[in-house]
């Protein structure tokens, strides 16, 4: 049950979502610029590509550190200094002098920037209901999603107008400014139980209910990714398309991803959860399949790319709330631990 002080969670729930947009902006704001950073910096494509897996990489660390720190340490103070750390580092991108700094500073920037998504599911069913978290959690999902779509455009708006370095500026300004604002509405957010749920990461990998429902989730959302992350690159150098082929596979997978995701609960209630994880993961697997079969075929055209990204995203949307709740719940209140997982 929540806690009864927070009669008005809307500030928190904002502030909570703020920090996890953030995070994610990492990755798709600077997407737009990779391309041309081999000519900036002076490196190679394959050298650029891990600008992007430097950051996840980093990402998955900062994970782990923050999902063991949340279940020792007050997780409002680890927020705001996640969120001053994050800051730092995006500004320091800035002043990269060569493509393997940028690649060392983009890991420590994604394993700062780590811990809002790790603090947000635990932090939202203090502040809410059972029933109205479900839904919370729903429309922090929602509107995360539109990063993917939303980011990118930004990006490519900032790289041709100031440059790629501006992106990294927009990141660290926003930074503070969230973490000022968690730092001043701290007593709006919820504070660490009474008493901690004993538990450890070994805890959860022997656990094959948790196992199920994550693996589950990381395995889809990671083949969405892997595609994803190169998809710039492949489309500019490999297919002879623009930056606006990126942008209009990027909208179309986004726009069904919503849809799915806010379906799933109408859905999830009518056929129930385990249907819906099956039905939407054997979506997305099939989405992903026809685009292994267009590059073995010698495909060439963009548009082809958008439609099987329906598919994909369609599916992950299905499954994505149901799956992820499942496990939140298999991990027996170990909550940081177990989102970080």
């Amino acid at each position: 049950m929540p806690n009864t002080q927070y009669a008005a969670p809307g500030i928190a729930f904002a502030l909570i979502v703020m920090g996890t947009i953030l995070s994610l902006a990492g990755t798709d704001l600077v997407l737009p610029a990779v391309p041309s950073l081999p000519e900036t910096l002076s490196g190679s494509q394959a050298m650029a590509q891990l600008v992007l897996a430097a950051f996840v990489a980093g990402g998955c660390i900062g994970l782990l550190a923050f999902g063991e720190l949340g279940a020792r340490v007050d997780q409002r103070t680890l927020l705001v200094w996640s969120l001053v750390s994050y800051a730092i580092v995006s500004l320091a991108c800035m002043f990269a002098p060569s493509l393997p700094a940028l690649v060392g500073l983009r890991f420590v920037q994604g394993l700062t920037g780590a811990a809002a998504a790790v603090f947000a599911p635990g932090m939202i069913r203090a502040l809410y209901s059972e029933e109205k978290a479900v839904g919370a959690l729903g429309f922090m999902a929602s509107i995360e999603s539109l990063i993917p779509a939303l980011a990118p455009v930004v990006g490519v708006w900032l790289l041709i107008g100031f440059g790629w370095k501006s992106s990294f500026l927009v990141l660290g300004v926003l930074s503070l400014v969230v973490a000022g604002l968690v730092a001043l509405l701290r007593h709006r957010m919820p504070p660490p139980p009474s008493t901690r749920v004993p538990g450890s990461y070994l805890r959860h990998l022997t656990n094959p209910t948790f196992l199920r429902y994550a693996l589950s989730q990381a395995f889809t959302l990671g083949g969405l990714l892997i595609f994803v992350f190169g998809a710039p690159a492949m489309i500019t150098k490999g297919l002879d398309g623009t930056l606006n082929d990126f942008i209009i596979m990027q909208v179309t997978g986004i726009s069904f991803f919503i849809a799915g995701s806010n379906l799933a609960g109408r859905l999830t209630q009518k056929f129930g959860p385990e249907p819906m994880i099956l039905f939407g993961s054997a979506m997305s697997a099939c989405g992903l399949l026809g685009v292994l079969l267009f590059a073995l075929i010698g495909g060439s055209e963009p548009l082809f790319l958008a439609l099987l990204f329906i598919p994909v995203n369609l599916g992950l949307g299905f499954r994505g709330p149901p799956g992820f709740f499942r496990a939140v719940i298999a991990a027996r209140g170990d909550d940081a631990r177990g989102s970080a997982l």
